[in-house]
Parts: C-alpha cells; sequence; structure tokens
C-alpha cells in the first residue's frame, strides 16, 4: 500500500510566458499534516489549485490518493476537502441552510447537526451567513469541507485576517482533524502556524522551494544574519561578546554584520536584537533593527538613547581594563 496522499514530481505551471510553480517536488504521508509557506506569489495557492484538480500540470506528475486529481477527478473528488482562500457563502441563507445545501451534493455527508457541533457552531445554525464572524465563517468553511468526511484536505491560508482568538480555535479543529487521520496541506504565511500545526513544512519562494522538513531541520540548517548600523562605536566596544558560538562580525565603514552557520545567535537574539540597528529620524532618535532570519526580514523598534549608552559603558568598561 502506498503510503503518501499527495505525491508531486517535478511539477511546472505556467500561464503564458509566467511561471508560477518552477519544478517543485514533495510528499504528504496518510494522516500528516504539511504546510506550504511562503509570501504572496511564491506559488502555494497555484500548486494547491493544480493537487485540487481544477488545473491539469503544465510539467511534471502528481498525485491525489494515487490518482491523477484533473484526469481522474471522479476517483478522488468526493475523498477530498477544500477550503478556498475565500469563500463564495450566500448571505442571506442561514448557516442551517447552507450546510443543507452543500449536503445535497456530498455524497455520504454527516448530519447537519453533527458537522455544526463539530466546528462549534450548532449554537449558531438560524444565524444568516452575512451576520457572522471572521473566524465563524472560517469554521463553516470547515465544516463544509468535512461534510463527507475527506481524506485528504486542503486548506489554503485559513487564518489569514483572523484575530488571535479565532486563529486559535482554527487551529484546534485542523489538529483534531489530524488527530482522526485526515491527511491536511496548509498553506500558510504565518511560520508559528507551521510550528502548531505542522509535522513537516516547506518554504516557496518565486515557484520554487527553497528548503524542507521538520521545523526543527529548517531553522537548524539555515543561518542567522543580523545587520546594523552604528557610528563611532568599534567592534570590542558592541555589548556583547562576539566570538562564540560560531559567529563572525564584519565591519564595512558604520555597517556591521554579526553572523552564524549554527544556532548560537539564535540562542542569544534577545541580546543580539538590542544592538543591530539602522538609526531613524525623528525627535526620539529612534533606531530599528534589521534581522535576516530563514529568508525573513523582521524590524523592530528600539530605543537609540538605551543603546548608546550601553556602547558607551562597554567602551568605558574595556578603557579601564586597557589603562
Amino acid at each position: 500500500m502506498n503510503t503518501s496522499a499527495i505525491e508531486v514530481r517535478n511539477l511546472h505551471q505556467r500561464y503564458d510566458d509566467f511561471e508560477a510553480v518552477r519544478g517543485i517536488a514533495f510528499e504528504v504521508g496518510r494522516g500528516e499534516l504539511y504546510a506550504l509557506l511562503g509570501t504572496n506569489g511564491a506559488g502555494k495557492t497555484t500548486t494547491l489549485d493544480v493537487l485540487e484538480g481544477y488545473h491539469a500540470p503544465t510539467e511534471g506528475q502528481v498525485r491525489v490518493l494515487g490518482h491523477d486529481p484533473f484526469a481522474q477527478r471522479a476517483e478522488v473528488r468526493h475523498r477530498m476537502g477544500i477550503v478556498l482562500q475565500e469563500a463564495g457563502f450566500y448571505k442571506d441563507l442561514t448557516v442551517a441552510e447552507t450546510v443543507d445545501a452543500w449536503r445535497r451534493w456530498t455524497p455520504r455527508a454527516m448530519e447537519r447537526g453533527a458537522a455544526l457541533e463539530r466546528v462549534g457552531l450548532a449554537h449558531r445554525e438560524r444565524v444568516r451567513v452575512g451576520g457572522l464572524s471572521g473566524g465563524e465563517k472560517r469554521r463553516l468553511d470547515l465544516a463544509l469541507a468535512v461534510l463527507g468526511r475527506p481524506e485528504v484536505l486542503f486548506l489554503d491560508e485559513p487564518t489569514t485576517g483572523l484575530d488571535p482568538e479565532a486563529r486559535r480555535n482554527v487551529w484546534s479543529l485542523i489538529r483534531g482533524m489530524v488527530e482522526e487521520g485526515t491527511t491536511v496541506l496548509l498553506t500558510t504565511h504565518y511560520l508559528d502556524e507551521a510550528q502548531h500545526l505542522a509535522h513537516r513544512l516547506a518554504i516557496m519562494h518565486e515557484g520554487r522551494i527553497v528548503t524542507e522538513g521538520t521545523l526543527a531541520d529548517v531553522l537548524g540548517e539555515r543561518g542567522t544574519r543580523i545587520t546594523f548600523r552604528l557610528a563611532a562605536v568599534q567592534p570590542g566596544d558592541l555589548p556583547y561578546d562576539v566570538g562564540q558560538d560560531r559567529r563572525t562580525i564584519r565591519l564595512d565603514g558604520d555597517a556591521y554584520t554579526v553572523e552564524t552557520r549554527g544556532p548560537g545567535l539564535r540562542r542569544h537574539r534577545g541580546r543580539c536584537a538590542g544592538v543591530g540597528v539602522r538609526r531613524g529620524g525623528g525627535a526620539g532618535g529612534g533606531l530599528s533593527v534589521l534581522v535576516h532570519d530563514d529568508q525573513r526580514e523582521h524590524r523592530r523598534a528600539a530605543g537609540g538613547a538605551r543603546l548608546q549608552a550601553a556602547a558607551r559603558q562597554r567602551a568605558a568598561h574595556q578603557r579601564s581594563l586597557r589603562g
């Protein structure tokens, strides 16, 4: 028996002269939750469109439950559940009417009450869809997707735009489905979402997978680089030691770069982030931090006076030791 629920081999997808997906490959085991991370335009949704059977691959091969989802769609359509980025609900229908309509098109559909109870919407069945909150609409999306008890569930950015509590509620629902044995392929912008949910993940960039594995594998193989600008401060004046944990420091004018290929800098990020700065404008003398980590860039505000004081204290201490 094939243990892979989803197989992707050298997938290319082109639209006229634009190539949205550029030769990716991965597998998702049965009962596994696999996350595709990436920014808008990375190719995540296009990959899902092919796997869901909406498009034939331009090149390469995909299989869902052992079948070609485009050429053999009838074999897999009712074994898949799909949650799109945006639902196309009729806002004037009630929650109950919406589920009943979907049940008419879904073989082996579970009872309406059971579906709504599963996603915590049983008490809202008489409410019109237009009156639901964003989180409730997403839960209704999930209820419709699992009506037919799918073996594979595709979730395209299921928590984008939700508040933190609604996100956690959706995460709980997804974890429950995985615990019941459902295979889930999820796309997301959020690394913390993958951290909470995924067994394995892949990061996509410009149509390619740039790294893949468990979260520990992905973070462990990528170095961390902090770049900052600070005038009139020498490397020895920095308020931490840069020669440990396989770290190196480079100086180009007043621009410093601290880099490691191991986990050491990540362990010290709380200290390093207070150093990695770029001077900003304004009366407050604000500084910003630019942290390069696993293809991501984060800017953090920091108080300029505190950083400058730390550097001056370190410089004075070094001079007293030398004097």
